[in-house]
């Protein structure tokens, strides 16, 4: 049982990125597909469950799906209304429960629907498919079953997640609870593994090795995690090879497998893009941000919810750009509409360069004709002004500066307990992730006393000591930066100072704040160039004799020599307007969209226990620089709040009812 063969390869026709053809698959593939024969004009009804609903959700819009024929949607274990004059069309996860739902609709002399189109998000095991054939009844009143096999969330155009959000605490938890891991590493293994059955590609597995694998020390579940899944995606791999029609024999793109431990400073550090800002500094539910709007007749404000998605231009061409770059990209968008509109310019009798963003805003505002046009840009005038005031009113720029030169070795133990002596007034949570990256570059600092009188000296209670303590979970960074080849040693004149992460002499350091990059940037520039080491990420299956990882690839250029980097300690919150450093949105985007044709062989990388703002920016960067399509998958996609909170609970060893063996 498989799904019809399409053409979702990248190597034929328009390029199309990992999320086009996601949400083409579950639109023309499955919904399409249901329009043949004495079904092909009536509208039908689509029934998903919890998860498969994301799934649709997160690849789709509603328009999208009702112009596919689709004129309800429904919850498989709602009570729902008898339809027996419509066709129903099941997307659904192959469970026990789910069968026995659908069969409970299908059978009996009064179904619910006249046929039935069943498309399961994953291969389904031979038991349930032999449930659904012993019912006679129910079998003549299906019109099509099929997998999918397409069981991720497509967050963005360049990254999925397997939304087992828990993994963090059930894989890495104090207490190892291998029951829980194991099946949260299965659950992993078959979602990540429909990512390569959509696009019809057979990855060369790449993985993190356990850290220590000699005969004198006992390797953890933890350290074997990587491994493990490597394993559980290349058995599911080999299915597809035998089921899906046209699967590629041979090796058609990289997988590398990491896992959290990778990289401990990128969850917590303050990531200066507009994405990662307005998502850590701003009460937002997921991409949800709520608007505030001028009232009608000169009421009170008046609130709207807005997503910040791909749908809308302005957020896409300035997520990935630093926090001042959108600042001014969004003045001079305002300047340019007043400059160019002479409505406008009758409002303000000052010059437009005179005019600061708010007032250009109020300007525009004043214009019912343009509101359309300036909605967009208002509402991240809005946001960025928001942003903005909250970076000065927590002095973020001088934390972050700290921040940064912990990182790469300029600052040590001493500037941390001068900047928490005199800065008393930083919240609890940014003195908690200064302290956490001070843990995981010098971890014996707080072993022990010396890491309870620090938490004192920040006056953080208790609870928060777990987030610090609980890093060594994560495995010991800095052995972990040795063997991975990542780390160095930097020395001042007077005392040694360790770094976790070496300058990168051709990365010009166009904004202030934008030296840190994550470990994953140099891993997938190490694996693009064929140097990544294979004593530390060893390979599952040995490459075809045709496979050649960047035989595809355009050649990587060089960057230009770089110029003698802006001291540190100067303000340098602007950059010249033609710089073009790879990481703002709309130089992504220029490159992206005119090289897609021209793309090498796919590389994904898969984090095991969340991924960050920061590895998702670099994989739209490198796709632009390798020109190769760098997709990013993960358990889930975490900003600092909630990956703090998932990291105190690993050490939470209160039982629940699903630990109960009865």
């Amino acid at each position: 049982m498989s799904f019809s063969d399409s053409d979702s390869s990248s190597y034929g026709g328009d390029y199309k990125n990992f999320k086009q053809i996601s949400r083409d698959r579950l639109l023309h593939e499955m919904l399409r597909s249901c329009k043949s024969g004495d079904s092909k004009s009536t509208w039908k009804v689509l029934i998903m469950d919890k998860l498969t609903v994301k799934i649709m959700s997160y690849a789709c819009k509603m328009a999208d799906i009702t112009d596919e024929g689709v004129s309800l949607v429904e919850d498989i274990y709602r009570r729902r209304q008898p339809l027996p004059s419509m066709d129903a069309i099941y997307f659904m996860q192959p469970s026990k429960e789910n069968v026995i739902m659908f069969l409970s609709d299908m059978s009996g002399r009064s179904p619910l629907y006249r046929k039935a189109f069943v498309f399961f998000s994953s291969p389904i095991p031979k038991e349930l498919v032999s449930h659904i054939k012993k019912d006679g009844t129910v079998l003549t009143r299906i019109s099509a079953l099929r997998e999918m096999n397409l069981e991720y969330f497509a967050i963005d155009s360049q990254a999925f997640v397997t939304n087992n959000e828990k993994a963090l605490e059930e894989l890495y938890g104090d207490e190892e609870n291998s029951r829980k891991g194991v099946t949260c590493l299965n659950v992993m293994a078959t979602r990540v593994a429909t990512v390569f059955a959509s696009l019809r590609e057979f990855p060369h597995v790449r993985y993190r090795a356990a850290k220590s694998l000699d005969a004198t020390t006992m390797t953890t579940f933890r350290d074997l995690i990587p491994t493990k899944l490597a394993a559980g995606i290349w058995d599911c791999l080999m299915k597809y090879k035998k089921t899906i029609p046209n699967f590629p024999e041979t090796e058609t793109c990289e997988l590398l497998i990491l896992d959290r431990s990778v990289d401990q400073i990128a969850p917590i550090i303050h990531e200066w893009t507009y994405d990662a800002m307005c998502h850590d500094l701003l009460n937002m539910d997921g991409n949800k941000y709520v608007q505030e709007i001028p009232g009608k007749n000169g009421g009170p404000p008046e609130k709207k919810e807005v997503l910040l998605e791909d749908h809308d231009p302005v957020w896409l061409e300035l997520r990935h750009a630093h926090i001042a770059d959108a600042s001014e990209r969004l003045h001079d968008k305002m300047t340019n509409f007043v400059s160019k509109n002479k409505a406008a310019q009758m409002h303000g009798s000052r010059d437009t360069h005179e005019l600061s963003t708010r007032d250009l805003q109020k300007m525009v505002q004043a214009l019912p004709q343009y509101s359309e046009q300036i909605d967009k840009l208002s509402l991240h005038v809005e946001i960025v002004g928001k942003v903005n005031k909250i970076i000065r009113e927590l002095g973020l720029r001088e934390l972050g500066q700290l921040e940064q030169d912990l990182v790469f070795g300029d600052a040590g133990m001493k500037d941390v307990i001068k900047y928490l002596t005199t800065k008393e007034d930083t919240t609890g949570e940014n003195k908690l992730r200064l302290l956490m990256i001070l843990a995981a570059i010098y971890p014996e600092k707080f072993e022990g006393e010396k890491g309870h009188n620090l938490m004192k000296l920040a006056r953080l209670p208790p609870d928060d000591m777990k987030a610090v303590s609980n890093m060594r979970l994560l495995g010991d960074s800095l052995d972990s930066k040795k063997s991975s080849g990542t780390f160095s040693l930097k020395f001042d004149l007077h005392k040694k100072k360790r770094a976790a992460r070496k300058e990168r002499p051709n990365e010009q350091e166009t904004w202030q704040l934008s030296r840190f990059y994550p470990i994953i940037e140099e891993l997938i520039e190490n694996l693009n160039k064929g140097e990544l080491s294979k004593e530390d990420y060893p390979c599952l299956n040995d490459p075809s004799p045709s496979f050649h990882g960047t035989s595809h690839s355009a050649p990587v250029q060089q960057q230009p020599a770089a110029h003698s980097m802006r001291s540190r300690r100067t303000p340098t919150w602007a950059r010249p307007r033609n710089s073009d450093d790879g990481y703002s949105s709309d130089s992504v985007l220029r490159h992206a969209s005119s090289d897609f044709k021209k793309m090498g062989q796919r590389i994904f990388v898969v984090i095991v226990g969340g991924a960050t703002r920061s590895e998702l920016r670099v994989c739209h960067k490198l796709t632009a620089k390798l020109k190769r399509e760098v997709v990013l998958g993960s358990s889930c996609l975490d900003d600092p709040a909630p990956f703090i909170t998932r990291l105190k609970m690993l050490t939470e060893n209160e039982l629940s009812l699903d630990d109960l063996q009865i």
